[in-house]
């Protein structure tokens, strides 16, 4: 004897294919949003980006040289500094300020729709402790063109002034933590991107964008394309006792990420100069 179906499953049979439909796309939509790559990638927003700060894929694809993984000697022809973002939480800026560092860098926004919850203490704070300071803007060329991410950085901690504390905004292009290695962009349609954040930035606050990039990835998503190397600064980083190859079209670089794990915090830069000329640089 077949079992009769209950009341209620009886009902479901006679509602219109479409409600279904509708039913179903609701108890996925939870799913879609709960920090997916697909959800990232879709333009729902950044998943994680409290983990993606300057450098945090540079090491997982190109290594660290442990043993030159240190500070380098100062001197007179650099200058030290430090970038930071939310994973570092209130920065101690006087006591690294007495360390020597004279600069620093902070994370202000990410894709579209992130921006650092610390950014003031951190961005304010290393400028009370006497820090000549900048912004910076992690790239997702997946989510939206460099245009609107270029108006949103420049909207949100990205843009400068010209009181001699303010380095011009940089943006850190690297490996895609959320998926492919370069956004699923051609070499062509990467350099149209970034091209595009550049020119729109500079629109938007008179100065040229700094880049962060290292030369491997700069070479397998741009296919190490020369345009950017006469208007950018370069912004380098390589955990090894030298800064190795650099990308085409640049003849030096400017700053030099050197270590990931300094103290106390551990992203530590040096910048291929002397003092006068990073304030040169801040004044444009």
């Amino acid at each position: 004897m077949p079992l009769r179906r209950s009341g209620p499953a009886r009902r479901t049979r006679t509602v219109a294919a479409g409600t279904l439909i509708s039913f179903f796309s609701v108890l996925a939509l939870p799913l879609a949003l709960s920090g997916s790559a697909g959800a990232s990638q879709a333009g729902q927003g950044p998943a994680h980006p409290e983990q993606d700060w300057m450098g945090s894929t540079i090491a997982a694809h190109e290594g660290i040289d442990r043993a030159a993984d240190t500070e380098p000697q100062t001197s007179s022809s650099s200058v030290a500094g430090v970038d930071v973002s939310s994973h570092n939480g209130n920065v101690g800026w006087a006591a690294l300020h007495k360390t020597g560092v004279r600069f620093a860098y902070v994370k202000a926004t990410e894709g579209t729709g992130y921006k650092n919850p610390y950014f003031h203490q951190q961005y304010r704070g290393a400028y009370d402790a006497g820090m000549i300071h900048g912004a910076y803007h992690f790239a997702l060329p997946n989510h939206s063109s460099g245009a609107t991410q270029a108006k949103y950085f420049a909207s949100h901690g990205g843009g400068w002034s010209k009181d001699g504390k303010t380095l011009p905004g940089a943006l850190d292009m690297e490996y895609n933590p959320y998926g492919a290695t370069c956004y699923g962009k051609s070499h062509a349609g990467m350099v149209s991107w970034i091209a595009d954040f550049f020119r729109t930035y500079r629109a938007q606050t008179g100065r040229d964008a700094v880049i962060y990039t290292s030369a491997n990835w700069w070479k397998t998503c741009t296919g190490n394309s020369s345009r950017f190397g006469k208007t950018n600064p370069l912004w380098i980083p390589r955990y090894a006792s030298s800064v190795g190859t650099l990308p085409a079209g640049w003849r030096f670089h400017t700053i030099w990420q050197h270590t990931s794990s300094g103290k106390p915090v551990g992203d530590r830069n040096r910048f291929n100069g002397a003092y006068s000329r990073l304030k040169a640089l801040a004044n444009g």
